[in-house]
């Protein structure tokens, strides 16, 4: 908005600012334009600010302290979602516009209608996705736009189908160009997008409006997607449950075969972020809760026992005399140790991780809320000076990467009843990690009646996703199991690590009759239907009446 505004003077465009008429007109300054897309992604956060990974909270897989139980408990002046993303598709529209006057190549056209389109799409699932029924808008609007400005909402279902036809559109005209790149848009990144927003809406259909024909025409669609990147032969897993872990604490991505595009932080250019000093600081911050840890199975494939979680004191080195649970986490999925400390992180029983490394001297004392330290974004060669800055992390962040398509990939084929090719890709993800390919646990747990591979792929993405983009949150949503987040029914969620009486900061924590760190009293949120969608917030139905509002609020 600000590009495009100017003083008007006389009728005549300032010598010195951009209008639409003198700024559309060389590829150059179409590429400077969409440059604002990748801003979308903020991944770990930009200096300091708070990304998707880690900080979302609205999950079972952390147990925090002293927040809204809700991101949203009552109907606010306005929302970034919806504010954030209608100016983000008018930016779209704007560029959609005005590309035939641009001189350039049909390819390179065709490349950048399909990026606008495929941004647009995105921006109108970020809105329905959290909201429901809302707006198409496929053109900059003017006050004559009186049915979108003013008028009622329409409904999800249209406004998804037409995000289809965007989506559609992109992946089959953005070409080669960028298409070896794994930080720009490419082919592969609209598939990518494509298959996240189709695995929503197909799974949506599905659980909450018992729709099969919807259903299916979505997994499909989701399948499809998954199969162009994973057939494509330009993505491999990283090996070995190292490797699993190098995708999200490495300084560089570049040459990883995973990444189907990744931000890149640098120090060089003051672009940082904060999520390795979140999660080895000495204030408490949010840890792993024990309903997240109790998900892992065990390493020969088998369910675990629940209650088979008691850490052990150390005999050796730093660890001596201290609570740790390496042994619990040499018999689990090796993916957990790779994402919490095999040293139990509380107030009383803190300390720097990795310690004796000349680059961590002087490093804080490490201390989480539920003791189960989150080890998967650090990365211990970053001198301490840096890694504990709320300015100073620069490990690169993956924004879509193989791991998250082949997830996709089984679950529509699952959902779709092609139980082979489910099976196929969620075993690649287990033997990347060394666990045994899948078979039937027959978990307890499993009382909503899906099958059992249905269940395991769940868990799936719940162990290989923990505490990515809050996947947890949104999979809940599209699951139709919300419910799981009510804290009365589930109280493993506000739960930690076990401490026995006798070992060290034992009195400096909260805990239950059974020894488990407990949360409860500081974090208790209860379950309503209406939490599946987010009010509309009454900066809107001032200005139109017409607009309504979600069931509920």
């Amino acid at each position: 908005m600000v590009l495009f505004t100017s003083c008007d003077l006389l009728n005549n465009d300032p010598y010195d600012s951009f209008t639409k008429d003198n700024f559309f007109t060389s590829e150059t300054n179409v590429e400077m334009y969409t440059n604002y897309f990748y801003a979308e992604w903020k991944g770990y956060g930009n200096n300091g600010s708070y990304g998707t990974f880690y900080f979302p909270t609205l999950n079972d897989n952390q147990a925090v302290t002293g927040i809204t139980p809700w991101d949203f408990t009552t109907i606010s002046a306005t929302d970034d979602t919806w504010d954030a993303s209608y100016v983000e598709v008018r930016r779209a529209n704007i560029l959609l516009e005005n590309l035939d006057g641009v001189p350039m190549d049909e390819e390179t056209r065709k490349y950048y209608n399909s990026l606008g389109r495929l941004y647009r799409a995105w921006q109108h699932f970020c809105v329905v996705r959290k909201f429901g029924d809302c707006y198409w808008v496929d053109h900059s609007l003017t006050t004559e736009d009186t049915d979108i400005l003013y008028g009622p909402r329409q409904d999800r279902n249209f406004v998804m189908d037409k995000m289809l036809e965007d989506l559609n559109y992109a992946v089959e005209n953005m070409g080669t160009k960028n298409a070896d790149s794994r930080t720009a848009y490419n082919v592969y990144v609209a598939q990518a997008i494509k298959a996240q927003i189709c695995l929503f809406e197909g799974t949506y259909a599905k659980y909450h409006k018992n729709d099969k024909e919807r259903s299916d025409k979505y997994l499909v669609e989701a399948k499809k997607a998954a199969d162009a990147i994973i057939n494509s032969g330009k993505f491999e897993l990283t090996p070995d449950a190292e490797g699993y872990r190098a995708n999200y604490n490495s300084l560089d991505l570049a040459g990883n075969t995973e990444m189907i595009m990744y931000k890149q932080y640098l120090e060089s250019a003051k672009l940082r972020h904060a999520t390795q000093d979140y999660c080895c600081g000495s204030t408490p911050t949010n840890g792993m809760s024990k309903s997240a840890f109790n998900a892992y199975l065990k390493k020969d494939g088998t369910l675990a026992d629940k209650n088979d979680d008691h850490g052990v004191l150390g005999t050796e080195g730093y660890d001596a005399g201290k609570p740790v649970i390496y042994h619990l986490l040499e018999a689990r999925d090796p993916r957990l140790a790779q994402q919490i400390d095999g040293y139990l992180c509380y107030v009383g029983n803190n300390r720097a991780r990795y310690e004796g490394i000349p680059e961590q001297e002087g490093a804080a004392q490490n201390t989480v809320t539920t003791g189960y330290g989150i080890l998967k974004f650090d990365e211990p060669v970053t001198p301490s000076s840096l890694r504990q800055s709320t300015t100073g992390n620069v490990t690169d962040c993956p924004l879509f990467w193989l791991a998250e398509i082949l997830l996709t990939h089984a679950e529509a084929c699952a959902e779709l009843g092609e139980e082979a090719d489910a099976k196929t890709s969620l075993n690649k993800l287990r033997t990347r990690v060394g666990m045994p390919e899948y078979a039937p646990v027959n978990d307890p747990a499993n009382t909503i009646g899906v099958s059992d591979l249905i269940w395991e792929i769940r868990r799936e993405r719940r162990v290989e996703l923990m505490f990515d983009n809050n996947d947890r949150y949104w999979s809940l949503i599209r699951w139709h199991q919300l419910e799981l987040l009510d804290t009365e029914k589930n109280p493993d969620q506000t739960k930690g690590a076990w401490i026995a009486d006798n070992w060290p900061g034992a009195n400096d924590v909260k805990r239950d009759a059974n020894g488990y760190i407990d949360l409860t009293a500081d974090y208790v949120r209860k379950f309503d239907e209406k939490h599946y969608l987010a009010p509309i917030p009454t900066s809107q139905s001032v200005v139109n009446p017409q607009i309504g509002q979600n069931p509920g609020w």
